[in-house]
This record gives C-alpha cells, structure tokens and sequence, in this order.
C-alpha cells in the first residue's frame, strides 16, 4: 500500500514544466518597450535584430500603431522577438518540453536551442515575406467557428465547394477554418445552420495554414535548408503533428509542411498532458495560449498555467 505523503511525493517527482510560445495576433503596441529599457541583454537582442531585419524593429513595437504591427511582415518578427527576448532574459527554469502556436513554434524552437537566435530571426523574416506576398498574389480569409464539434466542421469543409479546411484547433469548441473567400463565407453559414454559436470572420490579409500557402511554402524551403539545425535540449512538440521530436530532419520537414497544414494546438496540449506536464508558461505578448490551455486542460487544479509578458 502507498501512503498519501509518498504518492503526493511521486507526483510531485512527475511534475514537468512546458514552455508555450504564441503566435500572430498576440502582439500589442508598447510590446517588450519595459525589457528593452531594463536589460541591457535585451536591448542587445532588439538592437541586432533591427541590424538583421534592416528595418527598426523596436520603433514599430514600441510607438507603431495597431495597423502598422498587423502587416505581416512585421507582425511575425516582433512576436518571435519578443518571446525570444523574454526567454533568454527571465530567470525560468529549464522546461522540460516545449511547443509554439503556429509562428511561435520558431521562438520554441529557439528556446529549446535547436536554432540560434539570428538564424530563428533569418527564418521568420523570410517565412513572413513569403507569407505576406501570397497573401497579395492570393487573398484568403479566415473565421473562427465556437460552439461547434470539431467532426461536424470538418464534414462541413469538406462538402463546401472550392477550397475552405480547419486551419486551426485551437481547443474543443474553437476551431478556425482557412481558404478561399467565398468558401469560407458558405462554410460559416453552414456551421451556424449546423448550431454554431458563432462564426467570426478574422481581420487577416490571407488564408494561413491552408492549400492557398504553397507558394510560401515553396519558398520557406529554400531558407529552413540554408539553416543550421542542432538536436533540441529538449523534446519540441510540433503543430503538424501534436509530437515531440528531437530529430533536426523531422523538426526541418515539419515546419516546413506547417504552411499548408493545421494548427494542431488542442491535440499538442492534449500530448503534453499525457507526457506528464503540469506547469505550462505561456512566453510573450498576450495571454491566448493561457486560456487555450485552461479549456483543454479543464477543471485539473494541479495543472499550473501561467505567463510572462
């Protein structure tokens, strides 16, 4: 027979911590401005991203408008900045597992030092550029369908004509879809026919995550070939397959095939429940991924969700 001290102890034992990471639509104005002028670590970072980027990065964090931080290109980068900033700066301890929501899972892969700093940077901006000329040369949308089963969206989908697939699963009962406009347009209706309680159109540029990426996609593979990957300190858990992986060619294919494949965040946070996570920190701007995790996780007041911005 165990005693409760010892089985509080093994669990206590079991305890592991994962670092989450998020991606666009987190950032904010005034983003990483306080770290910038407490860290001299920090201020070195942004400065040598704004070097990379060719672009001052900081003034549009800092003092740009809702608008100017939207635009892709800059979006991307400054999220990823700030995350990476944030990790490398706080005093956290070593996580055991780490994982990203769509872009973040560059700053965890950088986190886990899979990729330097400039090389993650390198990445992004590139992946950002092509993502942003897609969506000029092949204008998509997006929405967000709440309240509806994930088996009943993706049947809608996939009897919708034209080209319209889950995007994001981002928890039960929140599920973004991707595609053509006018498909995306029908498969709201569809779902709010079905008894979705919302079907919420989404303020972006592109359809991200879906068919209508493979021109980025394309191009992405040639900049995650010119980079230097390295055996990750800890295992990464990928949005393409809810996995952890340690393998720098499995991480490589992964993140290329992420593009034009979902976000398969519910399924990642399920994943690390399983592997014995009970502390998740979210690290960066916003406090999205907090709540996705609370509505995977439910009511389990062992699991600790926190965040740092």
């Amino acid at each position: 027979m165990v005693c409760k001290n010892t089985k509080k102890l093994i669990n206590f034992v079991k305890m592991k911590r994962a670092f989450v990471f998020p991606g666009q639509g987190s950032q904010f104005t005034g983003m990483g401005k306080e770290l910038y002028s407490s860290s001299l670590r920090a201020k070195a970072m942004m400065d040598e991203a704004s070097s990379i980027l060719g672009f001052d990065i900081t003034d549009i964090m800092f003092n740009g408008s809702a608008e100017d931080l939207r635009a892709t290109r800059v979006t991307q980068p400054a999220v990823f900045l700030h995350s990476v900033v944030l990790a490398e700066c706080s005093s956290l301890p070593v996580p055991d597992m780490v994982g990203g929501h769509s872009l973040g899972e560059f700053s965890a892969l950088v986190a886990a030092g899979a990729v330097s700093f400039a090389d993650g940077l390198r990445l992004v901006a590139a992946r950002a550029a092509a993502m942003q000329e897609c969506c000029e040369a092949h204008p998509g949308a997006m929405a967000a369908i709440i309240g509806l089963a994930t088996e009943e969206i993706e049947r809608i989908c996939s009897e919708t004509p034209g080209i319209v697939v889950p995007a994001n699963y981002n928890s039960d009962g929140q599920i973004v879809i991707s595609g053509e406009a006018e498909a995306v347009s029908a498969a709201c209706a569809a779902c709010k026919e079905a008894g979705a309680k919302r079907a919420l159109p989404l303020p972006v540029g592109g359809a991200f995550h879906s068919p209508l990426m493979e021109p980025a996609r394309e191009k992405l593979a040639l900049a995650i070939e010119a980079t230097g990957f390295s055996a990750p300190r800890c295992p990464v858990y990928q949005n393409v397959t809810a996995a952890p992986e340690t393998d720098p060619s499995v991480i490589k294919d992964n993140l290329l095939r992420q593009l034009t494949s979902p976000v398969r965040w519910a399924q990642t946070v399920r994943r690390m429940l399983s592997n014995g996570a009970s502390e998740f920190t979210e690290i960066g701007p916003g406090t999205v991924l907090q709540g996705l995790v609370k509505r995977t996780a439910g009511p389990d007041e062992s699991i600790i969700i926190q965040g740092i911005q």
